[in-house]
């Protein structure tokens, strides 16, 4: 059966395509420098389809509690689905910019590649920032440039080559936050004062180059744009697979490169 016949949704084409590739080893990372909680609620941002959310949940103490948004319905729902069998987590939607929690609420935050997208970065980690104790950390992970993950340039050059200058399609967005200077820089005008960031560089192995080009075009709101501007999502994916063999192989080999960042 292929991608097109199995009747996925847009979270589903992500959570199972996609996520598992290249988001999943750093979630896995992400949570790994998260410390342990010893009382209050654990925030998470742009939950999207729950990769960090389960490994987070498990990683925490069984009383913590973890709150865990996004801005997507869509998302939202899936990830609650997918966590119906996990206890002491909740989902709410929630704006990044304008997060419907009293000042102080929470002992720590966390973001998987989530603070790339809102239209204004500085205020939403002034955002996270508000909501968080005294002294409380954020955790959130950043791609590094496009140039060090190779997979997202081969596609973002098909998308472009298609597309040219069309800002809904722009496919670098989520690699534009990969100087560590600014980030301290502002993560310091957000109010935090103790900032840590880590490159960290993680295989890919064994891909197949179909369901990661299916995860990446139809696993997003890009899909419906492509499809908005005349052109079938299908016949896109086919040639950003193809984009992705050449570039990796078949099954696809290579990394990817992110900043994990640590602000209190």
């Amino acid at each position: 059966m292929t991608p097109s016949d199995a009747g996925f949704s847009g979270p589903q084409y992500y959570a199972e395509f996609i996520a598992p590739v290249t988001f999943g080893p750093f979630a896995a990372e992400l949570v790994r420098r998260v410390a342990q909680v010893p009382r209050g609620a654990v925030l998470e941002l742009a939950c999207g389809t729950g990769a960090v959310t389960r490994p987070l949940r498990q990683h925490l103490d069984a009383p913590v509690q973890l709150v865990a948004t996004d801005l997507s319905a869509a998302m939202l729902d899936y990830a609650r689905a997918q966590a119906a069998d996990l206890a002491n987590v909740t989902f709410e939607r929630a704006d990044m910019l304008a997060l419907p929690f009293a000042g102080g609420s929470f002992a720590a935050a966390v973001c998987g590649f989530g603070v790339m997208f809102p239209p204004d970065r500085q205020a939403a980690l002034a955002e996270a920032r508000r909501v968080l104790a005294r002294g409380a950390p954020f955790h959130f992970s950043v791609w590094d440039a496009i140039e060090h993950n190779p997979h997202a340039l081969a596609v973002a050059e098909v998308i472009e080559g298609l597309f040219p200058g069309d800002a809904e399609l722009r496919f670098r967005t989520p690699y534009e936050m990969a100087d560590a200077s600014r980030l301290r820089a502002m993560l310091a005008a957000a109010g935090f004062t103790d900032v840590q960031v880590e490159t960290v560089r993680l295989p890919i192995a064994d891909a197949d180059p179909q369901r990661m080009a299916t995860g990446m075009i139809l696993g997003t709101p890009r899909s419906a744009v492509i499809a908005q501007r005349g052109l079938d999502p299908h016949a896109v994916v086919a040639q950003a697979a193809e984009a992705l063999a050449r570039q990796g192989g078949d099954p696809y080999t290579g990394y990817g490169q992110a900043l994990l960042v640590t602000a209190r």
